[in-house]
C-alpha cells in the first residue's frame, strides 16, 4: 500500500488526474489520465486505453465523483490517499502561493467564481468531491494566477481610476501552473543566453507569457481568463465598446453576453464547425480554414507584443494540447515571425500536475 497525493486539474472541458508518492512527489506519477470532452462525449483516458465514462449531460462534479470511486484500482499495489492537490484558476489579490484549504478559504474562492466562470466552479467541484469521499484528507490549492504576480504594476494595471486597482481589479494572468512547469526547464533546453522567452500555452484555453529569466513580465490574459487570444469557445480580446453595444442596442442581458463570449465564440464561433483544433485542421470547409488562419494571425500578433515587453526575443516555446501536438499551427505562427530571426520554436510538454503535487507535499508533510 502506497501513501499517495491525488492531483485534480479541472479544466473547462476536461479533468486531468495523477497520483504521486507523498515522499517523492517530483518522481513520475504512479498513474495519470484524464476525462475528456465533458459536456459532449465524456471519455476516460489512461495510457493508451480509452473508454466511455458517462453521459453528455454529466458535469464535472458527477464525473469526478465516479473517478474517485475508481481511484483505488488505478495502481497495481493499491494506494492510500493521504493528501490532495487542486488546480484553482483564480486566487484573487490575496493568494500568490499554494495554500492548505479550510472552509473560510474555500468560501473566498467561491466568491471569485464570476472572474473564472468556466473553471472556478469545476475546481471547487473537485474540492467538494474529495471532501465527501475523503473527509479527513488535507487538501491544497495551487493557483493559476500566482505565477504572474512578478509582473510590474504597469503590466498589471488598467487605465482606470486607481481605486479600482486598489479593489483588486488588475490583470492577473492565468495558466500560471503551466508556465511554472516550463520555466525551470528553459535554461537546460535553450541555453543560459536565452533569457527572453515567450511561452505559448495553446489548448482549449489559450494564453502566452513573456518570461525574463524565467519570471513573468507580461501575459495575454488579464482580469479574467476571457482576455487575450481566441480560444476554443472564448472570444479573447474584443472592443469593450462592443459589449456595451450588445447590452444597449441589441437587447442582450449580461447572461446572454457572457454565454456569447465564453461559450459560443472563439474557434467554434469563427468556424461554426467545432471548438477543437483537430477537427478544424481535418476539415476542408473554408470556414474551418478561416478559423485556423484567424487563430494563427492573433497568436503571431501576441508574440510581437510580448517581445516588446521583453525588449527582444531569444526563443519561442509552445505547450498545451495545440501547442504540443499541432505542428502545423506552430509552423504557421513561426512563419509569420520569421522577421524576428529567432531559432525554430520548441514544443515542450507541460506538467501542471507535477507542480501541484510538489506544492501539496510541501504543505501536507
Amino acid at each position: 500500500m502506497t501513501d499517495a497525493i491525488l492531483v485534480l486539474n479541472a479544466g473547462s472541458s476536461s479533468v486531468k488526474f495523477a497520483l504521486y508518492t507523498i515522499t517523492k512527489p517530483a518522481d513520475p506519477a504512479l498513474s495519470a489520465g484524464q476525462i475528456e470532452r465533458i459536456g459532449d462525449d465524456p471519455r476516460l483516458h489512461i495510457g493508451n486505453r480509452s473508454r466511455p465514462f458517462g453521459r453528455p449531460e454529466d458535469g464535472h462534479a458527477a464525473l469526478i465523483g465516479r473517478l474517485l470511486e475508481a481511484i483505488d484500482g488505478l495502481t497495481p499495489d493499491g494506494i492510500r490517499i493521504v493528501g490532495t492537490g487542486h488546480r484553482v484558476v483564480h486566487g484573487g489579490a490575496r493568494y500568490a502561493d499554494p495554500v492548505l484549504l479550510n472552509e473560510d478559504i474555500i468560501a473566498e474562492l467561491e466568491a471569485l467564481t464570476s472572474l473564472a466562470p468556466q473553471h472556478q466552479p469545476h475546481n471547487l467541484a473537485g474540492i467538494q468531491a474529495v471532501a465527501t469521499a475523503y473527509p479527513a484528507v488535507p487538501q491544497v490549492a495551487a493557483f493559476d494566477t500566482a505565477f504572474h504576480r512578478t509582473q510590474s504594476e504597469i503590466a498589471e494595471r488598467y487605465a482606470l481610476p486607481i481605486h479600482y486597482a486598489e479593489q483588486g481589479i488588475i490583470a492577473y494572468g492565468f495558466h500560471g501552473l503551466s508556465y511554472a512547469s516550463i520555466a525551470p526547464r528553459l535554461p537546460s533546453l535553450l541555453g543560459s543566453s536565452a533569457r527572453r522567452v515567450v511561452v505559448a500555452h495553446l489548448g482549449h484555453g489559450c494564453s502566452m507569457a513573456a518570461l525574463l529569466d524565467g519570471r513573468s513580465v507580461a501575459t495575454t490574459m488579464g482580469f479574467t481568463a476571457l482576455d487575450g487570444l481566441p480560444m476554443g469557445t472564448r472570444s479573447g480580446s474584443i472592443d469593450p465598446g462592443l459589449v456595451l453595444h450588445l447590452l444597449s442596442e441589441r437587447g442582450m442581458d449580461a447572461e446572454a453576453v457572457s454565454r456569447l463570449l465564453y461559450k459560443q465564440s472563439g474557434l467554434l464561433g469563427l468556424s461554426g464547425i467545432s471548438s477543437d483544433m483537430r477537427d478544424l485542421l481535418a476539415s476542408d470547409a473554408p470556414e474551418a480554414g478561416f478559423a485556423v488562419d484567424f487563430f494563427v494571425d492573433r497568436c503571431a500578433r501576441a508574440v510581437g507584443s510580448l517581445a516588446v515587453s521583453l525588449g527582444g526575443l531569444d526563443a519561442l516555446v509552445f505547450t498545451g494540447g495545440i501547442g504540443e501536438n499541432a505542428a502545423e499551427i506552430r509552423g504557421a505562427i513561426a512563419a509569420r515571425l520569421a522577421w524576428l530571426n529567432i531559432p525554430p520554436p520548441f514544443a515542450i510538454a507541460t506538467d501542471e500536475e507535477g507542480v501541484i503535487a510538489e506544492a501539496a507535499a510541501r504543505l501536507i508533510r
